[in-house]
C-alpha cells in the first residue's frame, strides 16, 4: 500500500483511539472501568501514533524538493516503482525569469554591453517584448564569427513557454539625420552605387555612398540630399534623362 494511503489509515484510526481513550478516562473516574482496561487503551493510542510518525519520516525521505520554482512536466514513472538516484521521474522547467540566447555579427561585437535592451518577438504574439542583455561570451565564434549573448525576459505571467524561437531585434546606434532609402532603389552598375532620382518628369542617375544596412533599408552617406525624389521599382529599366511617371509619391 502507498506511504500515504498508510498515514490516511493510521489517522483515522489514532483518531478512534483517542475517542476510546477519552470514553475510558470518563469512565475510570466513576469505577465503571479497571485501570488496567483503560491503560490498555492508552497503550493503543501510543501504538498508532509511533507508527504514524513512522510513515510520515519515510513519506519525508522520499519527498522530492526542487532547487527552483517552476512547472513540472509529464512524470516518466508510475507510482510504486522502483527508483535511484539516477531516475528520471519528472522535468522541472523554469520559465520565469526566461533567458535569451542569440548571437550578432561581430562588426557589432563590441557596442553589445550588459543591460543592452532589445526587443524580439515570436510567432502567434503580436505584440513585441522587451528583454535585456546580462551576459555576452568572452570570445567571437571562430565557426561562425558572431558573439553568442544571453539575454533576460522577466515572462512574470508565465505566457511563453521555454524552447521556442524569437526573432530578436537590436538597435545598435541611432544616427540623426541620416538619409535612408529602400534597399531596391540602389543598382549597381561596374563596381558602384547609383540611385535614379526623379526630376521634372526624367530619370537622372547618380552615384551614391552607402553605409548602414538594414534589411529594407540603407543608409545613403554621400551623393543624396533631403527633399530628394528617387524612383524605387522599374530601376533596371531606367537611363540617363529617361521620361518616367510616378505611380505614387511617398
Amino acid at each position: 500500500m502507498p506511504l500515504q494511503a498508510q498515514l490516511q489509515r493510521l489517522e483515522a484510526q489514532v483518531k478512534l483511539a483517542e475517542d476510546r481513550v477519552f470514553r475510558q478516562s470518563a469512565l475510570l473516574e466513576k469505577d465503571a472501568v479497571s485501570k488496567e482496561a483503560y491503560e490498555q487503551v492508552r497503550t493503543d493510542q501510543a501504538i498508532l501514533e509511533a507508527d504514524m510518525e513512522i510513515i510520515k519520516a519515510n513519506i519525508a525521505q522520499t519527498e522530492l524538493r526542487a532547487p527552483f520554482d517552476g512547472i513540472i512536466g509529464l512524470r516518466q514513472i508510475s507510482e510504486g516503482s522502483f527508483a535511484s538516484t539516477s531516475t528520471v521521474v519528472a522535468k522541472l522547467t523554469k520559465i520565469s525569469p526566461l533567458k535569451i540566447e542569440f548571437a550578432v555579427p561581430e562588426r557589432y561585437a563590441s557596442q553589445i554591453q550588459r543591460g543592452t535592451n532589445l526587443t524580439f518577438s515570436v510567432e502567434g504574439r503580436l505584440t513585441p517584448m522587451q528583454a535585456q542583455v546580462y551576459a555576452t561570451e568572452s570570445q567571437i565564434d571562430q565557426s561562425t564569427f558572431t558573439l553568442p549573448v544571453r539575454a533576460y525576459y522577466p515572462n512574470t505571467n508565465g505566457a511563453l513557454l521555454p524552447g521556442r524561437y524569437a526573432s530578436v531585434q537590436l538597435k545598435m546606434r541611432e544616427i540623426s539625420n541620416a538619409i535612408a532609402i529602400p534597399t531596391e532603389a540602389i543598382v549597381p552598375e561596374m563596381g558602384l552605387d547609383k540611385v535614379f532620382l526623379y526630376r521634372s518628369g526624367r530619370a537622372y542617375p547618380v552615384e551614391v555612398t552607402t553605409g548602414l544596412r538594414t534589411e529594407s533599408e540603407v543608409q545613403i552617406l554621400e551623393g543624396l540630399h533631403m527633399g530628394d525624389t528617387i524612383i524605387t521599382t522599374g530601376t533596371l529599366q531606367l537611363r540617363m534623362d529617361l521620361e518616367v511617371t510616378l505611380d505614387n509619391v511617398e
